[in-house]
C-alpha cells in the first residue's frame, strides 16, 4: 500500500468524528516532503483558517504516535477550493453538471485528457463525460488518474449561490 494511502486510512476516520472529511492526502518533494491533506467540514459549511489548525493539530498528534514518514516533512492542511480535484465516486455525482478535466492512467479511445460536462456515474460505475468534441466518455474510475473541476463562470455562480444560501440561514439571536 502505497504511503499516502496508509496515512489517508490512518486519520480519515480521526478527521470523520470532528466532524471533517478527507477529500485527498498527496505526498510531494524528495528531500523534505510536503504532506498535503485536504479536507472539507461534513455539513457543506466553508473552511476556515480555524478549522485547518483543528486539522492540522489532529493529524500531527496522529502521525507523531504512528510515524510512517522516515524523515522531517512539512505537514499542510487545506480545502479543496472550487476547482478542486474529485477523487471519490461521490465527487462525480455531487458535482455533476460541471465541467471537469480527466487524465486517465491509460490511453482510452486513443487519448488520456477530457474535459468536458460531468454526467455522474452509470450503473456500472463508470465516470460519464460530456466531451467537448460532443461525444460520450464513459471511464472506469479505477482508469482515473486525476480529475479536477474547470474553474467557470457556471462553477463561481453555483459557489455564489451556496455562499448565499448559507448565510441566509446562519443567524443568531442578539
Amino acid at each position: 500500500m502505497e504511503l499516502g494511502e496508509r496515512i489517508a486510512r490512518m486519520i480519515a476516520p480521526t478527521l470523520n468524528d470532528m466532524g471533517f472529511d478527507l477529500v485527498r492526502v498527496r505526498i510531494t518533494g524528495n528531500r523534505r516532503p510536503t504532506l498535503q491533506v485536504m479536507a472539507e467540514p461534513l455539513d457543506g459549511t466553508p473552511m476556515t483558517v480555524d478549522h485547518c489548525a483543528e486539522i492540522s493539530r489532529a493529524v500531527s498528534a496522529l502521525l507523531d504516535v504512528e510515524d510512517p514518514i522516515d524523515r522531517a516533512y512539512t505537514l499542510e492542511v487545506s480545502s479543496p477550493g472550487l476547482d478542486r480535484p474529485l477523487t471519490r465516486h461521490d465527487d462525480f455525482e455531487r458535482f455533476a453538471g460541471f465541467e471537469a478535466k480527466l487524465e486517465t492512467r491509460r490511453p482510452i479511445d486513443g487519448r488520456r485528457r477530457f474535459k468536458g460536462w460531468l454526467r455522474g456515474c452509470a450503473a456500472d460505475g463508470r465516470v460519464c463525460l460530456d466531451t467537448d468534441d460532443g461525444t460520450e466518455a464513459r471511464i472506469d474510475f479505477d482508469d482515473i488518474l486525476k480529475a479536477k473541476l474547470v474553474l467557470n463562470d457556471h462553477l463561481l455562480a453555483a459557489a455564489r449561490a451556496a455562499a448565499g444560501s448559507s448565510q441566509a440561514t446562519d443567524h443568531t439571536d442578539s
